[in-house]
């Protein structure tokens, strides 16, 4: 993985960051993507940029809330958006951001802590709390005290499972996997060289740097290969249906494209007008 490379308020109470007056749109966001979030009750799919966070069902997109420099970005098995980064024009936030939430889908966001000591590249929440790394790796059971992980890993993506404590980390020498919601970690024997990884309750998903996925059935354990996209992937999400089908939003520079068959195929994002 070596080719990858890391990339107006209102008087209201101090700290929390208000949502511009009225929503801008575009055809697709322009800047970085850091992130994805899927609902899986409406399939409303939310991507975290640098210019800030955008709902991509809707055609034109829809920005949502401040400007916000969203780097690390994570959803609570709750819902809750959890990130990280740098402010924008018209927030009142230090630089950086630290650990910032939203309950309320993005339209605003709460500091909860680490504000002007951290910002997160990388962000997982478990059922024990969050991980995130800001060079390092941090670990929180209450998101608001941080302790140096017991193993610190070089982690380029995290990804958390909702039950269990598993987190999956992808690093330039190869997938890692922790059983302690991030205080430890090990090597995954065989595992494919992933760039992202994603969950929906015990299945894990993961992508390659160019393009290819892989499916686990087993929390991260073992991996089979299944189809690709086009293009150089930049996010990935995914829910399960009533039977237990995958179904994998992969975003790119240019697009989101959707699996409904377990990541064998896909096709362009079919968003709303």
């Amino acid at each position: 993985m070596g080719s990858v490379l890391l990339t107006a308020c209102s008087a209201t109470t101090p700290g929390t960051v208000e949502p511009p007056a009225a929503p801008t749109s575009s055809d697709y966001p322009t800047g970085h993507i850091h992130g994805m979030s899927v609902d899986p009750g409406t399939n409303r799919v939310l991507l975290a940029t640098h210019d800030g966070l955008f709902d991509v069902s809707r055609k034109p997109a829809v920005k949502i809330g401040p400007t916000i420099d969203l780097m690390g970005f994570t959803t609570a098995g709750d819902g809750t958006l959890f990130a990280s980064g740098h402010p924008g024009p018209g927030t009142n936030l230090p630089n950086p951001v630290g650990l910032i939430q939203s309950s309320d889908a993005g339209q605003t966001w709460e500091p909860v802590s680490r504000q002007g000591e951290s910002d997160f590249h990388a962000l997982a929440a478990t059922d024990d709390g969050l991980v995130g790394h800001d060079g390092r790796l941090l670990v929180s059971t209450n998101k608001e005290q941080w302790e140096p992980a017991t193993t610190d890993i070089p982690a380029y993506n995290l990804a958390g499972a909702s039950t269990g404590g598993v987190v999956l980390a992808t690093t330039e020498d190869g997938l890692l996997r922790s059983t302690d919601s991030g205080r430890t970690w090990a090597d995954v024997p065989g595992s494919p060289l992933l760039m992202f990884t994603t969950f929906s309750g015990d299945d894990a998903v993961g992508i390659t740097p160019d393009g290819r996925i892989h499916t686990s059935n087993d929390a991260g354990i073992s991996w089979q290969a299944r189809g690709t996209i086009d293009g150089e992937p930049a996010a990935i999400a995914a829910t399960s249906t009533n039977d237990g089908t995958l179904r994998v939003w992969v975003a790119t520079g240019t697009g989101v494209q959707v699996s409904t068959d377990n990541g064998q195929s896909f096709t362009a994002l079919a968003a709303a007008t």
